[in-house]
């Protein structure tokens, strides 16, 4: 019996261990399998031109490698011939603006750097002293190590040339040091040059001929799609919040948050995408000195409305309600500045999307009955027919009114920045018929409707 439960015992201690291991396998092939490998379909069906990048970024760290590998190329560069591989690797980036930035900034770092650092060379070894030659090169490598590193904090330096004065540090410091112990000092810095210039060129020459992806255009679509997710909030916010009291009930607000949440945080990316497209030729639509300044200005009065959106997305989820009777009074005209900005944001997205300015006209329409709106609900506000009023209950609704006229006024900051862009970059012209074609649902609102009969007699006029 002692032998049969010794057996037994055995056996279970077997299988729980076989079955500990296969599940300790099971997740190990998860972790470093499954995840990694729907990380990647998830990042490449998110953006293809990810595949794209990387197959670029290693075609051309091969072809500059053959420089190592043939030896008539080895000849000419010897161990050097590795600066033009680092060169591929530090500088090819996903844009061309990026990558073509990076090139010019380690490039002219690079020739300044040895530049300086065989003049220095050359200042220290007029002295032939050995004493007096290493205190000249460390006093010139502290000078221009501290400038350089200082010059790196300037904004302006920062955003364009930061890269650029890192490289000349690191270049002006090798060529010093490495000039003490070697004679042949711009043999090294005209070496170390060319091979940065050959990595460079080879880097720049596939960003740019095989599908290129420009930050221009990133840029471009980028705002207007910001633009255009304001508009989609807008658009069901009105019939949302009412319908939200309505029903007694919080609705999930959710899929609404989602639409402007990724405006909020946009700014780094528009940032870059602006310093980018700032190094980048002419292409496409684009002409050489575009005005890109104006998209970071258009970028930063979305991302204000957006704030204001954010707030009135929290109303969505409020337990608090107004009584029917009022909710009505403020109800067509919340309605009326809710859609119609929403029509205005979709128009001027579609004007920067096709590089139309036509499109910037029916969105003005569509802010003048948004303003008309705003101005009889101020006028509304200004009545004394709330001293009856429980506070408390009129507070929220009217908190509401006073966002949606806040964003109506960012609205109009939007439009007029939008057609300062559209007038700067010479967007083209088309008639206000064709232009009123792709929103003619609301544009036959406007014509039809010369005024808009609001709730207790409201009356809202087009400017």
């Amino acid at each position: 019996m002692e032998m049969a439960s010794e057996n037994q015992e055995s056996v279970g201690f077997l299988s729980r261990g076989c079955c500990w291991f296969t599940s300790f396998m099971r997740n190990l092939a998860s972790k470093l399998v499954l995840e990694p490998a729907r990380t990647a379909r998830s990042l490449a069906r998110e953006d293809p031109r990810r595949i794209i990048h990387s197959i670029k970024v290693g075609l051309a760290i091969a072809l500059v490698s053959l420089i190592y590998y043939f030896d008539p190329l080895y000849e000419g560069f010897g161990v050097s011939a590795m600066w033009a591989v680092m060169t591929v690797v530090v500088v090819f980036e996903f844009s061309v603006g990026a990558t073509l930035g990076r090139c010019v900034n380690r490039g002219i770092g690079t020739f300044i750097g040895g530049a300086l650092g065989v003049a220095a060379h050359r200042l220290a070894s007029c002295f032939g002293s050995e004493i007096v030659e290493p205190i000249i090169l460390a006093v010139s490598i502290f000078i221009f190590a501290a400038s350089g590193t200082f010059a790196r904090f300037f904004p302006k330096w920062k955003a364009r040339c930061d890269y650029g004065l890192l490289i000349f540090i690191l270049t002006f410091c090798l060529i010093s040091v490495s000039g003490y112990r070697d004679d042949e000092v711009i043999d090294i810095a005209l070496t170390r040059l060319s091979t940065v210039m050959i990595g460079g060129s080879a880097a720049l020459a596939i960003c740019i001929l095989l599908f290129p992806v420009w930050a221009g255009e990133d840029l471009h679509h980028l705002v207007a799609d910001n633009i255009e997710k304001l508009g989609d909030f807008l658009e069901g916010f009105g019939d949302e919040y009412f319908k939200t009291l309505e029903d007694g009930n919080v609705r999930d607000s959710k899929a609404l948050l989602e639409k402007y949440k990724s405006v909020v945080n946009s700014k780094t990316i528009e940032d870059n995408l602006v310093n980018f497209a700032k190094w980048e030729f002419r292409h496409g639509k684009f002409r050489f000195r575009h005005p890109w300044g104006e998209y970071q200005k258009i970028g930063g009065l979305i991302r204000e409305c957006a704030f204001r959106l954010d707030s009135l997305n929290g109303y969505l989820k409020s337990e608090v309600q107004t009584p029917q009777e009022i909710r009505e009074i403020f109800q067509e005209s919340c309605q009326t500045m809710s859609s119609e900005s929403s029509h205005a944001l979709k128009n001027m997205a579609r004007a920067i999307r096709t590089m139309t300015s036509s499109y910037v006209a029916v969105a003005k329409s569509h802010i003048a009955i948004a303003k008309s709106a705003a101005d009889n609900l101020k006028s509304l506000l200004k009545t004394n027919s709330w001293q009856q009023t429980d506070l408390l209950q009129i507070i929220p609704v009217i908190t509401v009114a006073s966002l949606l006229i806040e964003v109506v006024s960012s609205t109009v900051k939007i439009a007029d920045s939008v057609h300062q862009l559209a007038s700067l970059a010479r967007f083209k012209k088309i008639s206000e018929d064709d232009a009123s074609k792709s929103d003619q649902r609301n544009t036959e609102r406007i014509l039809r409707s010369p005024s808009i009969e609001g709730s207790h007699g409201l009356t809202i006029s087009v400017e």
